[in-house]
């Protein structure tokens, strides 16, 4: 099945200089198949994912939204509409007005500085747009370019935390609202 969407940029709530963010929908599964289906996209956060997962994942995101106004936004090339990847936030519990992000890239698409464009877009929303004050950010122990993007977008390493889903515990970091604003001076 064809990943393009129609090239309407006015879909997009979000938008940067190479991509678009949208909603999730309960007719996006094709899409959520073609990306958490991939292992290669979820080989580090617990996968392979079977269908049912995907599923459930999908529902995940569009409750997330309908709670907490965030997800991991399902991202699009403005040029093309193809689809990128996800970039965006769910909860995460453990410290009052923090978020945590997180970017799924296809294959396609990595090491073309989209993750980066993406992270630094959702970011940015999140801080002019949400009630937070710090983001939260884990990466697989041996995800070298989650953790290279990380420092580049500012975040300071703060603990090693359990991640179920790998049964690892995983470099954590935290991004306060005036650190990224002061890269910005």
């Amino acid at each position: 099945m064809d990943s393009r969407q129609p090239l309407d940029n006015c879909k997009y709530f979000l938008h940067c200089k190479r991509i678009g963010f949208r909603l999730w929908t309960e007719n996006d599964f094709q899409l959520a198949l073609n990306l958490w289906g991939d292992i290669t996209v979820t080989e580090l956060i617990g996968g392979p994912f079977t269908i049912e997962k995907i599923r459930e994942r999908l529902s995940y995101e569009i409750e997330n939204m309908k709670m907490y106004d965030i997800q991991y936004w399902p991202i699009f090339l403005l040029e093309t509409g193809e689809h990128v990847g996800c970039c965006g936030f769910r909860p995460y519990g453990k410290e009052k007005n923090t978020i945590e992000i997180g970017f799924h890239i296809l294959r396609k698409f990595r090491r073309q500085g989209f993750a980066s464009e993406a992270a630094d877009t959702a970011i940015s929303y999140a801080f002019s747009n949400l009630n937070v004050s710090k983001i939260f950010a884990g990466h697989h122990p041996s995800n070298v370019a989650s953790c290279q993007l990380l420092a580049q977008l500012r975040f300071q390493y703060t603990h090693h935390e359990y991640y179920l889903p790998t049964g690892l515990q995983h470099p954590s970091y935290i991004l306060k609202k005036e650190q990224y604003y002061q890269k910005t001076i």
